[in-house]
């Protein structure tokens, strides 16, 4: 999609564009694009060529040595007829024109620019096999658009030590209607060591006394092998669907730690505003994503489920309202997270020269979820078999409380769910015997209202994600690590019939990123705060959009013991309004009023329909 500063909006709006009942639209317009009058008309009106829109993710600045980095160009490529089509190839090379050999930071930089028209699509690095970035382009404008994606890669180094094979997948589809090109360069950063900086898990630094907090010394892909004519991830078809990957390991193992990236698509793209099923039976609603509002991504190991994944819900450059991601984009859309399960009480059952698989399946999925999984694994120099076993295991069975009252297209809905894993093992290496616990704890709440004739719904969802690792000798302690995250949801869409085919359509969204990480005995490593507002407003008749407002509000917050970072931004139809940024670290600024959860007020939404800037004729 693609929109014009001169016609303000030009929208590829596509949000909620039909009467909404239900959350049907959100789904429906992701596949309903408008054929946009050419912003190059406009522009050519200036008597000159525009510099392109800068669109970026808030995010804390990565933090690296202050010397400059040795660099590798690992791809430089064109992406435009590449949908259905094989992964693009590179030979990875490790840097030998550096000056130096031991690296303290490693950074990933994807810089695209692309002009013209085109969806959002995602993608994916790997690295021999193992992926390492996992994204969702911009959505760009005639004018052009230009982003970067910095990413942290240090754990990834064992792999950066060798030759591998770079590969890229972006689906991407070019034609009359839409002609964006993603022209995309790829450079690894090879930062090195400082003694002031410290050391910080790279396989190219020596490890630690207990080797726990450094870089895994091999990392397995537990993904899909080439050839192929897509990306390397499982497709998750159905809450049926399992996807199985067998993998060996050495036998010197003595930590585990397996990396989940996931992705939600197509009917599952806007998961949390699923509706049940006996809803839309009675209601008699044909293409409209059901199952419901909860979904979980299961992780077995050799059929016994050994952790889980609640993910966190990102919205796609393309997602809800377009308007609202440029230029700011949504959370983890440019860098979707991943998620880590600790294996290691599991080694006993894997250290037996047997080849042994993990699978991937989804609780109440719809097509299509894209999955796959890195094995990070630590090896013992000093040994050629390590052993273990495991202790105790325990996966409680998922609590699941529904409420459902409607009567006809309204009603309320309420999903509430809880599920905790624990996992006891140790294993014996030339380190000696190291008892290892893994925990998981999840809760999650889900409430939903349809009202107005099934023309509105408000979503208010909370996901609790909470992990821990202590692993310890039997008079001291080895290591220790808690992470406590919350992911809150707002969403609120509404459409007003105005009569002689003309209708307004409303949406509101919060999302928030918050993550606390301890060492597991309550000391206090990193705080994350990051909280996110979205007003977008727009007027059809008769399938063209008269006028249109987009804003973004972003409250980001984040202080580690060396760190602090402060950003507060806003944002409407492509133009910065503030941006304040405070890198020391004092008093935390309040909140900001307009960072709260809550629709968009009623004065505000008149104000738009009295003052809002038109917009040339759009078909929608």
């Amino acid at each position: 999609m693609a929109s014009s500063l001169s016609s303000p909006l030009f929208i590829s709006l596509l949000l909620l564009l039909l009467p909404f009942y239900s959350d049907a639209n959100l789904h429906k317009t992701r596949f309903r694009r408008p054929d946009l009058l050419s912003e190059l008309t406009a522009t050519a009106d200036l008597g000159h060529t525009p510099p392109p829109t800068l669109f970026f993710e808030v995010t804390k600045p990565i933090e690296t040595p202050k010397a400059k980095p040795c660099s590798v160009l690992a791809l430089q490529h064109d992406f435009g007829y590449t949908y259905g089509k094989s992964p693009v190839l590179a030979d990875y090379t490790p840097p030998s024109h550096c000056s130096f050999t031991k690296f303290s930071k490693i950074v990933l930089e994807w810089m695209a620019t692309c002009r013209g028209r085109q969806f959002d699509r995602i993608f994916g690095v790997w690295l021999g096999g193992v992926e390492i970035l996992r994204s969702c382009t911009a959505e760009p404008r005639a004018t052009g658009i230009v982003w970067t994606v910095r990413k942290d890669i240090t754990r990834y180094s064992s792999l950066l030590s060798k030759n591998q094979t770079l590969a890229v997948y972006l689906g991407n589809l070019v034609d009359k209607t839409y002609t964006g090109i993603y022209h995309v360069r790829i450079h690894i950063h090879f930062y090195p060591e400082e003694k002031s900086f410290g050391d910080n898990g790279g396989r190219f630094l020596e490890k630690s006394a207990s080797g726990y907090d450094s870089g895994a010394d091999l990392i397995v892909p537990i993904s899909r092998s080439l050839p192929l004519n897509d990306g390397l991830w499982f497709e998750v078809q159905s809450s049926t669907d399992v996807q199985v990957k067998e993998f060996e390991i050495p036998q010197n193992v003595y930590r585990a730690v397996l990396e989940v990236y996931v992705s939600f698509h197509e009917n599952d793209e806007f998961w949390y505003s699923n509706l049940p099923n006996d809803y839309i039976i009675a209601n008699n609603l044909t293409d409209t994503p059901g199952n419901g509002p909860f979904r979980e991504v299961l992780v077995s190991l050799d059929g016994q489920i050994v952790g889980a994944v609640w993910p966190f819900t990102v919205v796609y450059t393309g997602g809800v309202n377009p308007l609202l991601w440029r230029p700011i984009t949504g959370i983890g859309s440019f860098n979707l997270p991943s998620y880590d399960i600790e294996i290691t009480p599991f080694l006993g059952n894997l250290l037996d020269g047997k080849a042994h698989n993990f699978g991937f399946r989804v609780t109440h999925a719809l097509n299509v979820w894209y999955i796959n999984a890195n094995l990070h694994l630590w090896l013992d120099d000093n040994s050629a078999k390590t052993e273990g076993k495991l202790l105790n295991h325990i996966v409680s069975p998922l609590v699941n409380s529904e409420e459902s009252n409607f009567t006809g297209p309204d009603g309320t809905f309420s999903t509430k769910v809880t599920r905790s894993v624990s996992s006891i093992g140790w294993v014996k290496s030339s380190r000696g015997i190291i008892t290892t616990q893994s925990n998981q704890d999840f809760s999650y709440s889900n409430s939903m209202e349809i009202g107005s004739n099934g023309s509105s719904q408000v979503v208010n969802q909370k996901i609790q994600f909470n992990s821990s690792v202590y692993a310890k000798q039997q008079s001291s302690h080895v290591y220790s690590f808690k992470s406590l995250k919350t992911f809150p949801l707002y969403l609120y869409s509404d459409t007003k019939d105005e009569g002689n085919g003309t209708y307004q359509s409303l949406a509101n969204l919060t999302l928030g990123f918050n993550e606390k990480k301890t060492d597991g005995f309550g000391s206090f490593i990193s705080s994350l705060k990051n909280l996110q507002n979205g007003q977008g407003l727009m007027v059809v008749k008769d399938h063209l959009v008269t006028r249109g407002l987009g804003s973004t509000q972003q409250d980001y917050r984040y202080h580690d013991d060396k760190l602090c970072y402060f950003r507060n931004i806003s944002s409407s139809n492509y133009t910065i309004l503030f941006d304040n940024v405070k890198n020391t670290c004092g008093k935390k600024p309040e909140s900001p009023a307009s960072l709260r959860f809550g629709r968009w007020p009623i004065p505000a939404r008149r104000a738009f329909l009295d003052s809002s800037l038109q917009v040339n004729s759009v078909h929608v």
